[in-house]
């Protein structure tokens, strides 16, 4: 039994090195989910180059904000002639000094060179007041760069952008590559285009006339159905010959925050002529993937004569490069295989002292948990054990959901008996039990009921999308983050547990969760997914009612109208008196319908809960 599961994990990591290799090799600019102010280490964020000689005219485009707001300012943050910029964006010299509608989209022609290793077109900024990196690259230029780019272009200037001094701004642009993307019709220009809130791919799409398939296999996007994108990140639009425009597209209903509506493709003819190409490209992968079976094979059978099995140690922590004038050094994840694009930051406790105030009780949010701001980054710092931090950074290291609170860095103590710190991000909104417990809190029903699917959609992953499943065993409204555009991320997964296992197995230092817990759990120390479905049921009832003081009898108490105890026709009174005061509109079939789903989430017999994919099919109705 033992070699059957490591062959099936043998073979998962195969199949995945695979995977990454012939991604690699069809990839054009693969699309960086990353936020504009994400100062997450992701490989490759900037655009790859191969040539010092290789240069294109292009375009890029900027929107009109409060600080740049006419053609003349515009033109003259990005260096350019204001009567090139008129001319290209098809505006007679009256424009030239006037206000521009907020969010108007102007094209901007630049030269895009690539200076050492990565295309980009080089400007220069002069800051006038003290502020960040991040307020620079997300606010002045809005998404063009990352924070964490225009910081690694400016190391001499510290930290901080100080007024007075002039930053080198590597703004992001691309040229294409005339011999690998061999498409029906070549493509001239890479538009540079920040997504926003509200966009959708049939909108941008439309803007420039150009086909979706073209625009997924210039980003390395899939395509049936269309990868998801997210706004503050940037993609390119690809682009024939000129004259380049920007067509008036209606506007169209706003999609959910935080994540962008896709539409199936409808493949023209002139795509099916490249059919040959994708049916050789399908018969290269599956010999490709043949290949890796027979290695795996004879790998195995080699494993069994020696009867050796060599694996990669939790213990190590390898230092792949470390920066210059900074503390901060680069770790890999443990499991090498299974956290092959994972690494951390190595924080030094300086770095957090400071941060935190010397871990400071205004800055403490939790049990041993504080806030702090490292490098203008909001995070929460969470002190534990060594052989406690391991775990965590073991078990980030394999799994990954957008919904998840992001694991940043580490700080490790001196000994193996020292305090370790782990750092995570913090999103803007802080926890949503504080949310709740504001007077005039701004959840509305449509935010709470995308907040609840949101964490759905997380626990599910962890429950069916993971190897081996897992269970989070303390989701918790204190355990959910709200981000600035009111999506709901989970915290604290690092301590989450495989369902095979029971209390009596678990490490002292892992507390049972604070608040209304499953009976079985306490009873029993059963660790299964019923356990985080009644969690999530209590959660689901603090949405509806904005209530934190929930026990076993209030609870029943306060759902006594769903119970069969009011009398008839006061079913609706008493949902109206459960429900939230700062809830001033919202739809009563939608909060009877979740009142009922919390009640079977938080039922004594963890066999009458429902399953996590039976909650996300009655969610995914109301977002």
């Amino acid at each position: 039994m033992g070699s059957l599961f490591l062959i099936h994990k043998i073979m998962i990591h195969l199949w995945f090195v695979a995977w990454m290799c012939l991604g690699a090799c069809s990839a054009q600019f693969p699309y960086d989910p990353t936020n504009c102010t994400s100062n997450e280490a992701v490989i490759e964020t900037r655009y790859s180059c191969n040539s010092t000689h290789d240069s294109c005219k292009t375009f890029l485009l900027y929107r009109a904000n409060e600080h740049f707001n006419t053609i003349s300012k515009v033109s003259k943050l990005f260096n350019k002639n204001s009567d090139e910029v008129l001319q290209i964006n098809n505006l007679t010299s009256s424009f030239h000094s006037q206000v521009l509608k907020q969010g108007k989209e102007v094209l901007i022609p630049v030269d895009c060179t690539c200076s050492g290793k990565y295309y980009q077109t080089s400007l220069t900024y002069k800051v006038h007041e003290n502020t960040t990196y991040s307020d620079i690259a997300c606010g002045v230029f809005e998404g063009l760069l990352k924070p964490l780019t225009l910081a690694e272009e400016n190391l001499s200037q510290g930290n901080k952008a100080e007024a007075g001094s002039e930053l080198h701004v590597p703004v992001t642009c691309a040229c294409p590559d005339s011999d690998n993307f061999t498409r029906s019709k070549k493509v001239k220009y890479l538009v540079t285009y920040p997504i926003i809130l509200g966009d959708d791919p049939e909108k941008f799409i439309g803007k420039f006339s150009i086909s979706l398939e073209d625009f997924a296999a210039v980003n390395s996007l899939k395509l049936n159905p269309l990868s998801t994108i997210y706004p503050d990140t940037v993609v390119f639009i690809p682009l024939r010959d000129g004259p380049i425009r920007i067509l008036d597209i209606p506007d169209s209903p706003s999609p959910p925050p935080g994540f962008l509506l896709t539409n199936p493709v409808v493949i023209d003819q002139e795509s099916t002529q490249s059919s040959n190409l994708y049916i050789a490209a399908g018969s290269v992968v599956g010999f490709l993937l043949f290949i890796t079976l027979l290695a795996s094979g004879m790998y195995m059978k080699r494993l069994r004569k020696s009867d050796v099995v060599h694996s990669f140690s939790s213990t190590n922590f390898p230092t792949l490069w470390t920066p210059t004038k900074t503390s901060t050094t680069w770790c890999l994840s443990p499991d090498l295989l299974v956290g092959i694009k994972y690494y951390l930051l190595n924080y030094s406790i300086e770095e957090l002292q400071k941060a935190t105030k010397k871990f400071s009780e205004e800055n403490k949010i939790g049990d041993f948990v504080y806030k702090g701001s490292v490098n203008d980054l909001e995070v929460m710092i969470k002190r534990m054990r060594l052989e406690d931090t391991r775990q965590v950074i073991d078990l980030h290291s394999k799994i990954n959901h957008i919904n998840i609170v992001n694991l940043l860095g580490v700080c490790y103590g001196e000994s193996n008996d020292s305090w370790c710190y782990l750092v995570f991000e913090l999103p803007k909104n802080g926890c949503l039990r504080d949310c709740l417990s504001e007077p005039c809190n701004p959840l509305n029903w449509y935010k709470r009921t995308q907040i609840a699917f949101d964490i759905a959609t997380c626990i599910y992953y962890l429950h069916c999308c993971s190897f081996p499943s897992y269970a989070h065993m303390n989701v918790s409204s204190r355990n959910i983050f709200i981000t600035a555009y009111w999506r709901g991320k989970l915290a604290d997964v690092g301590r989450a547990l495989a369902t095979s296992a029971t209390l009596s197995k678990r490490n002292d230092s892992v507390e049972i969760p604070k608040g209304l817990v499953a009976p079985e759990y306490l009873l029993h120390g059963s660790v299964s997914e019923k356990v985080d479905i009644f969690a999530f049921g209590v959660v689901l009832l603090e949405l509806i009612s904005g209530r934190d003081n929930f026990d076993g009898k209030t609870m029943k108490d306060s759902l006594g109208f769903l119970l069969g105890e009011a009398s008839e026709g006061s079913c609706f009174e008493g949902l109206r008196s459960f429900m939230d005061p700062n809830l001033k509109d919202y739809p009563l079939s939608e909060a009877l319908c979740l009142s009922f789903l919390a009640k079977d989430c938080v039922a004594d017999d963890p066999l009458i809960r429902p399953t996590m994919d039976d909650i996300m099919k009655v969610l995914a109705k109301m977002v």
